[in-house]
């Protein structure tokens, strides 16, 4: 999607990136092969080329920080597929609600393992950036105002400025409403049943009955259940994507791009 996207360009929003995809400028190479634009200047078009010159150079490179800066924060979904590979899939645990509420798990999937840090034990500024550094993309869920902020507190410059995907924000851009476990139910997404019904009050609950008695099962039921959070986000942020593609561009374009 990122490759088809003009949204960045001066004086191109959602309708006029539409009209150019409906004349078959479905790409930034097909854009920058074409000697007009239909409705811009030349001195405008020259412009665009730049803009899409160097974000073509740049996502060669895999510069996913260049995208971060180029997109709203609200675009940054576009990047998905261009940098899913290197995306980081993340979701934390506190004693509360507050953006200074102690974290006392911080859960990051790659795609491939799980990495689960824990307070007191391997939660540290130099594990937890170790991990974040190889972020191409962050995709969380309600992350843009809990998670991401709370680990900024605790941890200031330890979350790297790549594209975030907040799921929340995008699924109810789709008519999808409600919390992380209503929309995996509604996706057919289904949990380990001994954590199937646990919540983040239970989550607050397992963390103290940990701290107060050292029931270590208490400590791995809520390290699996932060572990469910973070896988089943890849689940989703790519049925999210697809569907906010096809609903931008339509079943044809889409298919004319792959």
């Amino acid at each position: 999607m990122l490759f088809s996207s003009f949204i960045f360009l001066d004086g191109i929003g959602v309708a006029r990136e539409q009209r150019l995809w409906s004349v078959g400028i479905s790409s930034w190479n097909l854009f920058l092969e074409s000697q007009r634009i239909p409705g811009m200047s030349d001195i405008r078009k020259g412009k665009a080329d730049a803009v899409l010159g160097e974000a073509r150079a740049r996502l060669k490179m895999g510069d996913a920080e260049h995208f971060a800066a180029l997109l709203d924060t609200k675009d940054h979904w576009r990047c998905y597929d261009e940098f899913k590979n290197k995306a980081i899939y993340l979701d934390i645990e506190t004693t509360g609600t507050s953006s200074r509420a102690p974290i006392t798990v911080v859960g990051m999937y790659d795609g491939k393992r799980m990495h689960s840090l824990v307070r007191g034990q391997n939660l540290t500024d130099e594990n937890l950036r170790a991990i974040l550094e190889q972020a191409g993309m962050i995709v969380t869920f309600n992350g843009a105002s809990f998670d991401l902020p709370v680990i900024e507190h605790a941890f200031p410059g330890a979350v790297p400025k790549v594209p975030h995907l907040d799921l929340k924000h995008l699924l109810r851009r789709l008519g999808r409403a409600g919390g992380l476990k209503m929309i995996e139910r509604e996706m057919g997404i289904e949990r380990d049943l001994r954590i199937q019904y646990l919540t983040g009050q239970d989550a607050v609950y397992l963390w103290r009955l940990w701290q107060k008695r050292g029931a270590w099962n208490a400590l791995e039921t809520l390290k699996e259940y932060n572990t469910e959070d973070c896988v089943n986000l890849k689940t989703i942020a790519g049925t999210a994507c697809a569907e906010m593609t096809a609903r931008l561009m339509g079943p044809t374009q889409v298919a004319a791009i792959h």
